[in-house]
């Protein structure tokens, strides 16, 4: 393919939590946004917006149903109609959740475990290409194990430095088995492109410290040298130094995609006593991005963007706007996205809550009807389509 890659995705997160009474709930978005009744009629608006690239995959939870086992059923006919229709697939294998069976990300066995998953994915489906092994690492090990929000449950940085920990793991050993199969895979990390400001004076060490922990679920994947304040802050939580020294050989950067997810709740205010709010977009994906890429080197995707209506169409360019400066900079970029196709349930509440509430933030709203921001971005996709460096050229820029 040479084509831009303009992509939406299939919104497909599927944490665990706890409700009010103390039993546990899957928040399955696949379910709540109706994918499994009507896969059909959302691949066909994919072709009916002209978008070329569709971030997907089958719910984890219920496909890997046991140590070397799995149910392919709903898999082979999705993914099969994706391979007719000739909708390119960016396969998203682990969104926010694990099996029950597994347990959770503190679980030292699962990262070995989805690798054989992995592998096995992509001996069954060899005609895929791209893959995101495991989606926005820093955001499932904050949300699981430091906010106590979703899976563990738990509130500690010795429980979040094991899930990241895990997470990374996971997801380099499932690209290690991943080019097995398929040796030309490329993988896009969809990773959080965060930013922590600070409220006053008193605020700045604290934010220097979380402007260097956002980089940590990147740091280990591509085996970049760890910075001093975090080497401490890992190994003060569990992380051995046999850990480090284990990313810095497993590392697979040179088959890697950028990928920055970035919504206007990216950037956080540090106060005073050491808590952080949303503050709002204050330098925006452009700065950030950059920051990312001086940092690592590697080609770029927007890989997640979306705002709730009225203001999803300005948001739209807005991004577009800040992806193609980055573009004309000089930065190697592979491709945007608009994340999701439909409109998602209960994000509102970060998934905290099974409210069944709609958030109106896809190309299309839960009755499949296309909001404005869908013709929009079909016009933005016409115009633009053969304008814009093809993959093959962005992907021999870096190393």
């Amino acid at each position: 393919m040479s084509d831009f890659l303009f992509a939406t995705g299939i919104e497909n997160s599927c944490p665990t939590i706890l409700l009010p009474d103390g039993t546990r709930f899957r928040q399955d978005e696949l379910a709540k946004t109706c994918f499994y009744m009507n896969w059909r009629q959302d691949f066909q608006l994919v072709r009916d917006l002209g978008i070329n690239h569709l971030r997907c995959g089958p719910p984890y939870f219920s496909t890997h149903i046991g140590p070397g086992k799995y149910d392919w059923d709903f898999a082979d006919q999705t993914l099969g109609a994706l391979q007719e229709q000739n909708i390119n697939v960016i396969a998203d294998l682990c969104h926010f959740g694990v099996p029950d069976w597994i347990g959770d990300f503190q679980n030292p066995d699962w990262p070995k475990l989805f690798a054989e998953y992995a592998g096995a994915f992509a001996q069954r489906y060899p005609w895929i290409t791209y893959y995101t092994p495991v989606n926005e690492i820093f955001i499932a090990a904050t949300f699981s194990a430091e906010y106590g929000w979703w899976n563990e449950c738990l509130r500690s940085e010795r429980a979040f430095v094991t899930a990241l920990k895990h997470l990374c793991q996971a997801n380099m050993l499932a690209m290690h088995a991943i080019l097995e199969h398929r040796s030309s895979a490329v993988f896009i990390q969809s990773e959080s492109t965060e930013f922590f400001h600070a409220k006053d004076p008193s605020c700045i060490e604290r934010a220097r410290f979380l402007n260097e922990k956002r980089f940590l679920s990147l740091d280990l994947t591509y085996g970049r040298d760890i910075e001093s304040c975090m080497y401490e802050y890992l190994c003060d939580n569990g992380m051995t130094r046999d850990d480090l020294y284990w990313f810095r050989r497993y590392n697979l950067k040179s088959h890697c995609v950028m990928g920055n997810d970035y919504y206007i709740t990216n950037e956080h205010l540090v106060l005073p006593d050491g808590t952080t709010r949303e503050s709002g977009e204050v330098f925006g994906y452009y700065v950030l991005t950059g920051q990312y890429f001086r940092r690592y080197r590697l080609p770029v995707m927007h890989t997640e963007t979306n705002i709730k209506e009225p203001d999803a169409v300005f948001w739209l360019y807005k991004q577009w706007a800040n992806l193609h400066q980055l573009k004309e900079d000089g930065v190697p970029v592979l491709g945007f996205t608009w994340y999701s196709l439909i409109d998602q349930v209960d994000w509102d509440t970060a998934l905290r809550e099974n409210n069944g509430r709609p958030n109106a933030l896809g190309l299309c709203d839960l009755d499949r009807n296309i909001r404005p921001v869908g013709h929009a971005y079909k016009q933005m996709i016409t115009e633009w389509r053969k304008i814009l460096p093809t993959e093959s050229s962005v992907l021999g820029i870096c190393p």
